[in-house]
């Protein structure tokens, strides 16, 4: 586990930048955070690194973003809305995981189902109302030794 404090919201989104730097197809990251913690802010900066920073937009509505460009395929998800894992399920979640780098805000709902290896960032408030503290876990061996 690794803990980086990030000052605002410009750190949080290139500290995201530079972790995307790490990040391949295939790769799971998992968001929580309570709202307006800075999730999409995080999802903005991994975005940025792939040159997709004008395409970002809030999935709140529509489950999944999708962005594409020559590198990678990123699809965003943001859970909110779900009511349980069974919904995940039947919208064909699954069947992402393999075919792009996969970001999933509020996806401690899908844990249960998700791949082996995953990242998981829990996003805290930090001293003060810009300060933001990035908790990093890693999940199965794909990630051992791997330092953000």
């Amino acid at each position: 586990m690794q803990e980086i404090m990030c000052k605002n919201e410009q750190e949080t989104k290139e500290f995201a930048k530079n972790f995307a730097s790490k990040l391949n197809k295939g790769d799971v990251i998992v968001l929580t955070g309570d709202l307006g913690a800075g999730k999409t802010k995080f999802v903005e900066g991994v975005l940025a690194y792939f040159g997709l920073q004008e395409e970002i937009s809030s999935p709140t509505f529509t489950i999944v973003n999708e962005y594409h460009n020559e590198k990678i395929d990123i699809y965003h998800f943001d859970l909110y809305r779900l009511g349980d894992i069974y919904e995940f399920e039947n919208i064909g979640g699954e069947e992402y995981f393999n075919k792009g780098l996969c970001i999933f805000e509020w996806g401690e709902l899908i844990e249960d189902i998700l791949p082996n290896d995953y990242i998981k960032i829990t996003i805290d408030n930090g001293n003060s109302d810009e300060e933001r503290k990035l908790i990093i876990e890693t999940f199965g061996a794909k990630y051992e030794g791997l330092n953000f």
